[in-house]
């Protein structure tokens, strides 16, 4: 039997508490591989922790992955360090109090993958890996916070909105109803490409000149969206986005395998990802509750065995009509 659950969600203005700011689009924006630490100080399973004790001073570091074969095999933190001096116990090799269940991220993953991690669970460094499992870095709460603040910096978003703003698209365009409509496929498991489909529509929305809280809502949404097809379809899905001069409307769809229960669905931290999905990060069962944020209307249908559909809207104001912008708007 197909299910389907409606929601009309409050619209979140800059003036709103939980208003999308410039660093949270950013923490979608942002992968891993531009602010993780690159020079990783590692450890041998066999060395002795009061070893890596003087290293971890002299570094001034509180934790290293353990290496062996070129392959990470766990990570030794200062509170494991503690625990072995408490026993007096710090002639031991590393292997003996270092963790072997250790969680790890991907270097092509956005950096609000890390924080999603971090928020829910105790560890303070993540191992980062390549597309081949090899170690390439490490990233703390830290090296988020370094990675956007440069971000913010350098304030990229100025020279494209200049060369690329199409400010007079709809006003020039005579019609009984004028839409944009941008479609993409989404591939099962296809974690190097997630979040494509998000950025591309970001650009399009920016160079229409679409008011920043618009494009930050809309971005996360389809990001949300788009990870979930990649997550938990079978065959992948699409996401077609129709943009008209007062509304946004998202959807995506897939062939299966469907949603059981819809409202246990949407309830925050659940989720029927995998268990080697949850290892790489993902299927924190955030994304709906995300989506809901951000959007003025939400529609979910499901038929198990079936497929699934999810239509978004967000509704224009008069002062979010697309409309020309000056540069330094967007870059706020």
């Amino acid at each position: 039997m197909a299910k389907d659950i409606l929601k009309k969600v409050k619209k979140i203005t800059d003036g709103a508490a939980g208003v999308i700011s410039r660093v949270e689009e950013l923490a979608y924006e942002l992968k891993i591989e531009e602010v993780m630490k690159r020079d990783v100080q590692t450890v041998s399973p066999d060395m002795r922790l009061q070893d890596v004790l003087d290293m971890f001073r002299e570094k001034r570091i509180s934790g290293a992955p353990v290496v062996s074969d070129g392959r990470l095999t766990g990570i030794i933190s200062i509170e494991d360090l503690i625990r072995s001096l408490r026993k007096g116990d710090i002639e031991s090799p590393v292997a003996k109090y270092s963790s072997s269940q250790v969680i790890t991220i991907k270097s092509f993953d956005p950096v609000v993958e890390a924080l999603k991690v971090f928020s829910h669970t105790s560890v303070g460094r993540l191992p980062v890996l390549d597309e081949t499992d090899k170690l390439v870095g490490i990233i703390t709460k830290g090296n988020i916070t370094s990675g956007i603040l440069r971000a913010l910096e350098s304030d990229y978003q100025l020279e494209e909105v200049r060369r690329y703003r199409a400010s007079h698209l709809f006003e020039d365009i005579v019609s009984d109803r004028t839409s944009l409509i941008l479609r993409y496929t989404i591939n099962p498991r296809d974690f190097i490409h997630g979040g494509a489909a998000s950025t591309y529509i970001k650009r399009a929305l920016v160079r229409l000149g679409a008011n920043p809280q618009i494009v930050r809502r809309c971005a996360i949404a389809v990001y949300e969206a788009e990870m979930n097809l990649i997550i938990h379809t079978t065959n992948g899905g699409t996401i077609r986005v129709e943009i008209e001069p007062h509304m946004i409307s998202i959807r995506t769809s897939d062939d299966g395998p469907g949603i059981t229960d819809i409202e246990q669905a949407m309830q925050p931290g659940y989720s029927t990802a995998p268990e080697e999905i949850r290892e790489m990060g993902f299927g924190a069962g955030m994304g709906l509750k995300n989506i809901e944020r951000c959007v003025d209307e939400i529609l979910l249908k499901s038929t198990p065995g079936k497929g699934t559909r999810l239509d978004l809207k967000i509704q224009l104001q008069a002062e979010d009509i697309f409309k020309e912008t000056r540069p330094t708007e967007q870059g706020t």
